[in-house]
């Protein structure tokens, strides 16, 4: 390879640029990567890390510090706790808890879902107090008879709210290491409370007073057609009798006693089997070993002409079309449901048909609802993504091991059996002692942290096999890969360099100028790329900022955290987002619609509150 001309001149090129010039090459890089979405940011994170060590930039060891920061550990550990208090139930009785309370009335279930959100967010990840939340909130919005696009993003919007307001979200977390590498004290438990909790009281009031009124009444046009009534039918709302048709097996068909499994319905044809008659009785979701027998009808889902074009008789006898509910999917042994697939789905990147669904659920996917619409044919060879709604037709009695499965998460108003039952208060009393004693000592969060995550296992909350599998290890290499950018670009005079282009630009504006600048840009960033991502590069720039022109670094680096948490404007902004713009039924300008006001109240908010108790001088 080093006797290659074209390498050997490369590295002679790079070689003879100076540390700045490929820092901020491959920053640059790095930014139109994540930007363009042609590789994950977890992955583009880890290639800047080898890059800068390649380079020379930095040493091995400060390439790969970032797994050893403080903020990696903080991240693993509250992963941990979270996982805890979800598994003994104390999530899920807080939030069932602040939703009972405020009644039926739509305002204040909006009030009440965003404050659940946000409490949750205080002590975990967003998007995992989302993940949480979203089965109670669904069920609340059905017993309320209120849409569930009244309320699904106002759980979003608590949860990112929230986040403004703890140490314990991941950008903060960020950049609070990132004062620590230039000297200065990170932040502590509480550190953004006194600016957060205010901007969580200005979102709630927006989105109950304000807001709330530009949320979509139902989901868009082309997801149900007439009026749709609170009690959704799942069946009308994917549209599914478009693609459902009733057939009949006669005399001489090839399926006359052969099983289901070996029909060729859904390998040839494209058709799921969503039920049978038989002399009179109705058999839904039949099983794989089911054997056809003459006469029979057959209920199927797919494209009709498309089977018309391919069928070859006396293959089935196509009967006349009939309206189809939701009922007449369901028996007392059989149910249909709709799920989304978690933040940590192993399905995701998947096919039904490579992930062997039927046979490892024992329900049938009718439908995929995605990007404002129903998929309802071809779906086996689909690959599935963050985000998807899944309408499923399977056996009542397989519900209890759907909801443990942690690949999806169920919408359904039964309430899910405990994987730990009989722990609930001793989870709830370490994860609170841990907190606490976090908030005294915030120079030792992530040793205290972790010594909460390995009492949860000592007490045999979960197992440590069980911990490896909720840790967000794309949020762990995504930030220490971007840690390492962090580094660099203070190392090579990178953050001075661009620091010295900001000052030029918004150093006439003074203070204000300058924290409201930083905050658009980061923010502005935020609505399309990932907010570790953005912190660890716009981070270092504040500090810089700060330290050239006599500012205080931690009042410019608290606007740079919050303004990566303000993510309302587009569903890109968070994947919180697009958890729940399936489900709800978003179009992504019902964000923007919705989003740009409670933007604008929360950059107002920061310029007015961060002065007062971080104050710029």
């Amino acid at each position: 390879m080093a006797q290659n001309p074209v390498f050997r001149e490369v590295l002679e090129a790079v070689a003879g640029l100076s540390d700045l010039a490929i820092t901020l090459l491959i920053l640059a890089a790095a930014v139109l990567l994540i930007l363009s979405e042609r590789l994950r940011a977890d992955l583009v994170a880890l290639l800047v890390l080898v890059a800068l060590g390649i380079s020379g930039v930095l040493t091995p060891q400060e390439a790969f510090s970032g797994f050893s920061r403080s903020a990696v550990i903080t991240i693993m550990a509250i992963s941990i706790l979270a996982e805890g208090l979800r598994r003994t139930g104390v999530t899920d009785r807080i939030g069932d808890l602040l939703l009972q309370i405020v009644g039926k009335r739509e305002s204040y279930l909006v009030v009440g879902t965003m404050l659940a959100g946000a409490s949750l967010s205080l002590v975990m990840n967003n998007i995992a107090a989302a993940a949480i939340l979203l089965p109670s909130v669904s069920s609340a919005a059905r017993k309320a008879g209120v849409p569930q696009t009244r309320l699904l993003m106002p759980l979003a919007f608590g949860t990112m709210l929230g986040g403004m307001a703890t140490l314990l979200t991941t950008t903060n977390i960020v950049v609070s290491g990132l004062l620590r590498d230039q000297g200065i004290r990170g932040f502590g438990l509480l550190d953004f409370a006194p600016v957060g909790l205010p901007l969580v009281a200005i979102g709630v009031a927006y989105m109950a007073l304000w807001g709330r009124r530009s949320l979509p009444i139902q989901p868009i046009r082309e997801r149900t057609e007439g009026v749709r009534t609170p009690e959704q039918d799942l069946v009308q709302l994917y549209r599914l009798g478009e693609r459902l048709f009733r057939a009949r097996i006669p005399a001489g068909s090839y399926l006359i006693d052969r099983p289901l499994a070996q029909s060729t319905f859904r390998e040839i044809y494209g058709l799921s089997v969503v039920g049978l008659e038989r002399g009179g009785k109705v058999i839904l979701a039949p099983s794989p070993d089911f054997v056809f027998q003459e006469g029979d009808v057959v209920l199927l889902e797919g494209n009709l002409e498309e089977f018309r074009r391919r069928d070859r008789p006396p293959y089935l006898e196509i009967l006349p079309p009939r309206e189809w509910r939701e009922e007449d999917l369901e028996s007392p042994a059989v149910v249909v449901v709709e799920a989304v697939l978690s933040p940590r789905s192993s399905l995701i990147g998947q096919t039904l048909r490579q992930a062997n669904f039927r046979e490892k659920y024992g329900f049938t996917v009718l439908a995929i609802w995605r990007a404002g619409r129903p998929i309802r044919t071809n779906l086996s060879d689909l690959p599935l993504e963050f985000g998807d709604a899944l309408l499923l037709q399977g056996p009542r009695e397989r519900l209890p091991v759907l909801r443990s499965e942690p690949d999806l998460i169920l919408l359904a108003d039964e309430k899910e059996i405990l994987p730990v039952a009989g722990k609930g208060w001793l989870a709830a009393g370490i994860a609170v002692l841990a907190l606490l004693l976090a908030a005294v000592n915030y120079q030792a969060v992530a040793e205290i942290l972790l010594g909460g995550a390995l009492a949860m296992m000592l007490a045999g909350v979960l197992t440590m096999d069980q911990a490896y599998e909720v840790i967000e290890w794309r949020t762990v290499f995504l930030v220490a890969g971007m840690m390492s950018l962090g580094i660099a670009m203070t190392k090579s005079g990178a953050a001075t360099w661009l620091a010295d282009r900001v000052l030029a630009l918004l150093g006439s504006g003074g203070p204000t100028g300058l924290l409201a600048g930083l905050f658009l840009l980061a923010m502005g960033l935020s609505q399309v790329m990932h907010g570790a991502a953005v912190a660890s590069f716009v981070a270092p720039i504040a500090i810089q900022v700060a330290l050239q022109s006599g500012l205080n670094p931690q009042a410019l680096a608290m606007g740079v955290a919050l303004a990566t948490s303000t993510t309302f404007i587009t569903p890109l902004g968070h994947p919180v987002n697009v958890l729940v713009m399936n489900a709800g039924g978003y179009r992504p300008l019902d964000y923007l619609r919705i989003g740009w006001p409670l933007t604008l109240i929360i950059f107002l908010g920061v310029l007015a509150l961060v002065p007062v108790f971080w104050p710029l001088r």
